[in-house]
């Protein structure tokens, strides 16, 4: 990509209601653009970030057998009369009519619509386990968005639902959805800690949520150095020993629950089992936070200068600065083969050919956390060799151009 096709948009200065400094760097790097209170366009750069962690997470969900779909947005009153969750759920859901006066909601969440599909495709034991997933628009009416995407009223969210025979079918699920998170926020590059929850409004009776640690994270987490016991502070109460327990905190950006029948009796969802007779599926369900997690992964990495994103999910891998791209030739040559080879390679690298001073570029690519910096100028092609900058790294070096495939692995 060059960057003058690409649309580029960083500022100096974030507003003055951005409190995080993950909700400042993603304004001030052009990532997101605020419509209105908790609502946020993503903008191309901060759009790749967005698929890039959607392309982990299908990736690993696939690989644990797990099947997308995409179910609608706008959810009938109905289904979440029969869950009993229509006033339960209360004033953060959404609720419109349409013209005919009929009752909806805009989803918040998706477990009363699943229940619906398979209470009406899933008839056999034969069928069973199954797990369905999907990656779509959640609306959620916070009293008080806040923190950019990290609070907002409208998000990206990978959430998924299970269904089994029995309880050992359910925990086998849930162990392994447990282990895919895990591989998820491994691979997105993320330093994160599981711990024991609440179910909260989902219900169910056992959950574990997934959190990036950081000091500025709103919940408090509780662990023991001396086992493997970590819970959030509400669970943690209960703990027979919370004096010797250990505290820190973290940004909530995935949650497993095992919710058992509470929405297959609700909502008469049953299969037949080997013996002829019906029996209430069970269910689990599991959320990820998906644009959370671009807040919490620049909560987690960032200095004075800006971002420091993990590879993985980086807007790109590797930015090449030239210096006089617009006035020497031999650096534009020079530049273009570097970018070619590159491109070859198959890195997802940006080609600053706008002709901004020195500088800038560097700023500019400091601000935006990509993990890997080439300039290349007149005197580097003297000496045959180019500067090299790793992201978290003070300072650049001069390379071999020979060695520059070892530096972006």
């Amino acid at each position: 990509m060059r960057a003058s096709r690409f649309y580029i948009s960083t500022l100096k200065e974030a507003p003055a209601e951005a409190e995080l400094i993950s909700h400042k760097l993603m304004i001030r790097s052009g990532l997101i653009r605020r419509l209105g209170s908790g609502l946020y366009s993503w903008m191309p750069m901060g759009l790749k970030i967005l698929r890039k962690i959607e392309s982990i997470i299908r990736l690993k969900m696939n690989e644990a057998g797990a099947i997308e779909l995409l179910m609608p947005a706008i959810q009938p009153s109905e289904l979440w009369e029969e869950s009993d969750r229509w006033d339960v759920f209360g004033p953060q859901m959404l609720k419109i009519k349409d013209r005919h006066d009929r009752l909806f909601c805009f989803g918040p969440t998706h477990e009363e619509v699943i229940t619906d599909i398979v209470r009406k495709e899933i008839n056999s034991y034969k069928q069973l386990p199954i797990n369905f997933y999907q990656i779509q628009t959640k609306f959620r009416d916070e009293i008080r968005p806040r923190f950019g995407v990290m609070r907002a009223r409208e998000f990206l969210m990978k959430d998924s639902y299970s269904f089994h025979t029995d309880i050992d079918c359910l925990k086998n699920t849930y162990e392994k959805m447990y282990k895919t998170y895990s591989e998820i926020f491994e691979t997105i590059g993320l330093n994160f800690r599981a711990v024991q929850a609440d179910n909260g409004a989902i219900g169910g009776d056992g959950s574990h949520e997934f959190h990036v640690l950081a000091d500025s994270g709103e919940d408090e987490l509780v662990y023991s150095e001396e086992t493997d016991f970590a819970a959030n502070s509400e669970v943690a109460k209960n703990h027979p020993d919370r004096d010797k327990l250990k505290t820190c905190r973290g940004i909530e950006v995935g949650h497993i629950f095992q919710l058992g029948t509470k929405y297959s009796e609700a909502m008469k969802a049953e299969f037949i089992d080997e013996s002829g007779k019906p029996k209430p599926l069970l269910m689990g369900c599991y959320g990820i936070g998906v644009s959370r997690i671009v807040a919490a992964a620049i909560e987690q990495g960032h200095d004075e200068r800006g971002i420091i994103f993990p590879s993985s999910i980086a807007p790109f891998e590797v930015i090449i600065t030239p210096i006089g791209y617009d006035k020497s030739e031999e650096v534009k040559k020079v530049t273009d083969s570097i970018y070619n080879q590159l491109l070859e390679l198959g890195c997802d690298v940006i080609l600053d050919d706008r002709g901004l001073r020195p500088g800038v570029m560097f700023s500019e690519a400091e601000l935006l956390g990509i993990p890997h910096r080439i300039t290349i100028s007149d005197k580097t092609i003297e000496a045959k060799k180019v500067e090299y900058k790793k992201r978290e790294v003070e300072n650049s070096k001069l390379i071999d151009l020979e060695s520059l495939e070892e530096y972006l692995i």
